[in-house]
């Protein structure tokens, strides 16, 4: 849970500008209906994982939105080599370092991808400058996990069991994918590009896509433009946040 949670829902509010209580005693009714905090962000709640087929009467919508993904380094090999108890409390601190640096900014966790975490940042809650929160929760999420030191703990150094982040920008579609199984989840050229841009980080850092950076460039100055080989994309410009 964060420990700044909003006393009603800024998704609902945002959108609907309907006020509903997340804490306190006036949630209590809406809990009885099953409406609570969601666990993409606990700032929002599950009305907003349900406004698209209820509310807005549709299943997707295009948005502007920016996508990050963050991968922790390392982990395969030390599943191997470290105890169950040991590898999954690791994954327990990547995930809620994660979750923390995200929420802070108003992102949505939307996945945790076996050692990898997906999050959305401008949706159910809006953002004009949602690329620089994104870039913000990044080196939030780097200097977390720098703190916690878990990689000495286990006899690693920080580069072989580091974080890798990757960001990117701009329309994509978000709502409701699948029929027997629905997820509530981001698709596109989009996502794709911010998931190539993370494969290609190493531990410890943070690559942003030309969009990004013209967007967030306050917090990448004195990033160098540098060419990155990324599977499927030719070669696009990225810099190091």
């Amino acid at each position: 849970m964060t420990p700044h949670q909003a006393r009603i829902c800024k998704g609902c509010w945002q959108q609907m500008h309907v006020p509903v209580p997340l804490k306190g005693v006036l949630s209590v009714p809406f809990r009885l209906f099953g409406i609570r905090p969601s666990r993409m962000n606990p700032n929002t709640c599950t009305i907003c994982e349900l406004m698209f087929t209820k509310v807005m009467k549709a299943r997707k919508i295009t948005i502007d939105a920016t996508i990050l993904f963050a991968d922790l380094r390392g982990y395969t090999s030390l599943s191997q080599s470290q105890s169950s108890e040991a590898v999954s409390g690791l994954l327990d601190a990547f995930y809620d370092e994660c979750a923390h640096a995200i929420w802070e900014r108003d992102g949505l966790l939307n996945k945790t991808i076996g050692d990898a975490v997906m999050a959305i940042f401008n949706f159910p809650i809006g953002q004009g400058d949602h690329p620089r929160q994104a870039v913000l929760a990044a080196q939030e999420i780097q200097r977390r996990w720098n703190a916690r030191r878990l990689g000495e703990e286990l006899g690693l150094a920080r580069a072989e069991l580091g974080v890798g982040i990757g960001i990117h920008c701009g329309e994509l579609s978000f709502g409701e994918f699948g029929r027997s199984h629905r997820d509530l989840t981001a698709i596109g050229t989009v996502v794709n590009l911010a998931s190539r841009v993370q494969s290609a980080a190493a531990a410890g850092e943070i690559l942003v896509t030309q969009a990004v950076y013209e967007r967030a460039q306050a917090e990448l100055a004195g990033s160098p433009p540098q060419q990155r080989e990324l599977k499927g994309f030719e070669g696009p410009t990225l810099y190091a946040a």
